[in-house]
């Protein structure tokens, strides 16, 4: 089954202190796609301008020095902080995202989403980034993401959740939206790991959702894609269909995205544990039904630019 409603997601939220300012970004005419150091080690960079782009597509692979850089609010991202669900109440904390080098991601450098516990919830802390706009809607959404199946250390076992999700500013929305990859390597809720579930939800409470399990090990890189098109949503892994809804199961209004990596519960025992999910970049194309070759054509150039992000989105 999928994930009990999240209780308390976006009220109890606080913000960094820094200022999550969105650049006023200027849409360019359509054309090619390709026309466009270590985390927290050195000195913040200031903001740059965000370059022009195709028009409707938002991209960042995270060339960011921590949680703390200027330009990761300037860019309209954020770590959560504060009180809330999902998860082990109100254990949300900045460190644990940070965007260090690795040798396995394109171009070599990370957001990784760093979770540990400790078994109590004192000794807990989860993490999530997102997106501070609520712009993104009907189109193609898509992150190239890394799953854990063991720690980075400690022992095993711990019923984790590594997600990638747009969501609607407000659980008591009328046209409530939210759209769900969550990997569970060891389950959760009674059931049994590694499970990928997918999930649309129409109402948060009571939850009213449709949803698939792929029971399968995914640890490693996989290309995770949602499609959310004239009266459909579809849901990709690596270029194939894993699930799809029709119906009331769809996006109904704006949304922002969210990266978590947070536990169900606590399991006591054998001291201290770490769980990192990382994310290599995120491609959003607004109106737009696009294939997972096309995507990484995008994406591609604009590594070969040196683009390491694009908004040319209408403000929220």
């Amino acid at each position: 089954m999928s994930q009990p409603r999240r209780t308390s997601r976006r009220r109890a939220w606080t913000a960094l202190t820094l200022p999550a300012l969105l650049c006023v970004l200027a849409a360019c005419s359509g054309g090619p796609a390709s026309s466009g150091g270590d985390d927290a080690a050195g000195p913040s960079r200031s903001a740059s301008p965000t370059p022009t782009g195709p028009p409707g597509t938002m991209f960042d692979n995270f060339q960011y020095n921590g949680p703390a850089d200027p330009a990761l609010a300037s860019h309209g991202w954020e770590v959560r902080s504060g009180e809330g669900g999902p998860g082990i109440k109100d254990t949300w904390n900045t460190a644990g995202a940070s965007f260090p080098s690795d040798t396995t991601a394109q171009g070599g450098k990370v957001l990784q989403l760093q979770s540990t516990t400790d078994g109590t919830q004192q000794g807990t802390k989860q993490v999530e980034v997102h997106s501070t706009a609520t712009n993104l809607f009907q189109g193609t959404f898509a992150a190239r993401v890394y799953f854990s199946d063991k720690p980075a250390s400690g022992r095993g076992g711990d019923h984790v959740v590594q997600t990638f999700f747009p969501i609607s500013p407000s659980d008591a929305s009328a046209n409530y939206s939210e759209l769900d990859f969550e990997y569970l390597p060891n389950g959760g809720w009674g059931s049994v790991g590694p499970r990928l579930d997918n999930v649309t939800w129409f109402k948060a409470d009571p939850p009213d959702r449709v949803h698939n399990t792929l029971k399968q090990r995914l640890e490693g890189w996989h290309t995770l894609m949602i499609t959310a098109m004239n009266g459909k949503v579809v849901y990709s892994l690596d270029g194939k269909e894993v699930f799809s809804s029709s119906g009331k199961y769809v996006a109904r209004e704006k949304m922002d995205i969210h990266f978590s990596n947070w536990f169900i519960d606590l399991t006591s025992g054998s001291g201290p544990r770490t769980w990192n999910m990382k994310v290599n970049w995120f491609y959003y194309k607004a109106d737009e039904a696009v294939s997972q070759a096309d995507v990484q054509k995008t994406v591609d150039g604009f590594y070969a630019a040196g683009t390491n992000h694009v908004n040319t989105l209408p403000k929220s």
